[in-house]
């Protein structure tokens, strides 16, 4: 049975909302920049992986 990477990586634990009444509107929007940010980071990260992967089958479709 293979292992896929997400098996591979230990599991954090999932972070508890912020309380978002108690935020101003400009911590609120500077929160949301934050996590586009994070989100655009993470779609980087998903994109070199699916490029690695592509071209790890592609050798092993080759032998």
């Amino acid at each position: 049975m293979a292992l896929n990477d997400d098996e591979l990586e230990p599991r954090r634990p999932i972070l508890a909302p912020r309380d978002l009444e108690i935020m101003s509107i400009e911590s609120l929007q500077e929160y949301i920049g934050d996590l586009e940010a994070e989100i655009a980071r993470v779609h980087e990260v998903i994109a070199r992986k699916q490029i690695a992967r592509q071209g790890a089958e592609s050798f092993f479709r080759k032998k």
